[in-house]
């Protein structure tokens, strides 16, 4: 058996574990990653960056059908096309590049990466096994465990033939006719608006009573009107039950207990993720779970010494940006550095049409813990970038305490509004309060813009409202 040892050890490829061997290379740290599939882990290969892209591709031909219609700018084209087989193809471009991009960045640090599969021996050594090749066995210092997550399956509706999960559904062979989305969450509209767009009749059902339940309903109502103008039903309040005994169509039971069945050639199921726990040995540490995550404490360790945990393993929020930040973390602490994960405030970004980004606290948030505060709305409908963008609907808001202004959170949703969540973040991070807003200079015109009138209004003094 091949034998070698390393200081670190990082078990996953993912956003969290290569950004800890790439900043443990920089330090100096002998690091050895160790990935079974592809580097770059879900978030680069079948998440994030490849469902913008179709969502990307999705809206450019929205856009071409709308100009076959006619359109106020006096733009006409003749009715597009498709060739999905060549989006694909587009897509997985992208996704090559950053995936051999990851690799270069992690040679460059010295970081060494063994291809295989990971089983924990104990805390200090993992025996790698690949197909066709002898096993390796590694010792290491410290063990980082950065496994990611993997999409829930419905017991009664499992994945396979008609039935897919996010990674199916963003490499199509076609567009099918009829689409049954399970789930209203960012997973489930994000990828049904993208295949409503190139032409697919779509259905989303929810069993509670409004989309993207996470969110107030003041930021999901543009989402609900753009899904009806899109021609998307939704079915809120129902549960799924199965397929019928063709495997044609979905059987749902609303909340009076009613059942009908939805027509589908495809079924997405969007239900969730669930931590990647299984199959590498963890049981064999013993460390202390969180119900089904590894449990940490403010600065990634687990209950065993010189063992780390980091990204979706360990819980909510389930974002590659967290991962991240928590992988630089760990591997500054085992430098010697003196860090602690106590961030003001994770941006969340639901690329739906029209996006939604929510950072930090909500109005309801902030009353729930009994902070006294003052919030404002400033509309995109006033925004003059937003109309040259023939986007008037969705706002910003801020939330503020009422005593020093210290800002709390924002939530803003429409078109790009993605692109404001590093202003929203920052203010919170370098505690900002409304006047800092409102006393800045804001490029005109952009949507930007209406981050400072949003201050100003909840100041009492908006200046285009």
């Amino acid at each position: 058996m091949n034998q070698h040892t390393t200081t670190l050890l990082v078990i996953g490829g993912g956003p969290g574990g290569y950004i800890a061997a790439i900043r443990a290379g920089q330090l100096g740290i002998p690091t050895t990653l160790v990935e079974a599939g592809e580097l770059g882990g879900t978030c680069l290969n079948v998440g994030c960056i490849p469902s913008k892209a179709l969502i990307h591709a999705a809206d450019e031909f929205e856009k071409a059908s709308h100009y076959a219609s006619g359109s106020a700018l006096g733009i006409s084209v003749q009715a597009p096309r498709i060739d999905i087989g060549q989006t694909v193809l587009w897509k997985d471009g992208i996704v090559g590049r950053l995936t051999s991009g990851v690799a270069a960045l992690l040679k460059k640090s010295g970081v060494r990466v063994v291809k295989g599969w990971a089983n924990i021996v104990d805390g200090k050594t993992v025996e790698v096994v690949r197909d066709g090749e002898s096993p390796q066995r590694i010792g290491c210092e410290h063990l980082l465990l950065a496994t990611g997550s993997h999409a829930t399956e419905l017991p009664f509706m499992p994945f396979g033939g008609p039935v897919i999960n996010a990674t199916e559904a963003l490499s199509p062979r076609t567009i099918p006719g009829q689409l049954v989305v399970v789930g209203a969450g960012y997973i489930g509209l994000e990828l049904g608006i993208t295949y409503a767009k190139l032409g697919a009749q779509v259905h989303v059902v929810e069993a509670q009573e409004r989309i993207l339940p996470a969110y107030d309903t003041d930021l999901t109502r543009p989402v609900a009107n753009a899904l009806k103008g899109l021609g998307i039903e939704t079915h809120l309040g129902c549960s799924v039950l199965g397929l019928d005994g063709q495997g044609a169509a979905v059987r749902v039971r609303n909340a009076a207990g009613e059942e009908s069945a939805l027509a589908a050639d495809q079924v997405l199921v969007a239900v969730g993720r669930r931590p990647n726990t299984r199959g590498f040995g963890l049981e064999k540490l013993r460390i202390d779970m969180d119900g089904h995550y590894i449990k940490v404490d403010d600065q990634c360790r687990t209950s065993m010494r010189d063992v780390w945990a980091i990204g979706d393993v360990t819980g909510e929020p389930m974002l590659a940006h967290r991962a991240m930040a928590q992988g630089e973390m760990v591997v500054e602490i085992i430098s010697g550095k003196r860090r602690h994960f106590t961030p003001a405030a994770i941006a969340a970004v639901c690329f739906t049409d029209p996006e939604v980004v929510v950072v930090g606290l909500t109005p309801q948030q902030a009353r729930a813990q009994g902070v006294a505060c003052v919030d404002a709305v400033f509309p995109f409908a006033a925004n003059g970038r937003a109309m040259s963008l023939e986007s008037k609907d969705g706002f910003v808001r801020v939330v503020a305490r009422s005593d020093n202004h210290l800002i709390l959170g924002w939530q803003a949703v429409g078109k790009a509004v993605s692109e404001l969540s590093a202003a929203f973040g920052q203010s919170i991070e370098m505690g900002a309060t409304l006047e800092d807003v409102a006393g800045t200079i804001h490029a005109h015109p952009t949507l930007g813009e209406a981050i400072q009138e949003a201050a100003l209004r909840a100041l009492g003094h908006a200046l285009h409202i």
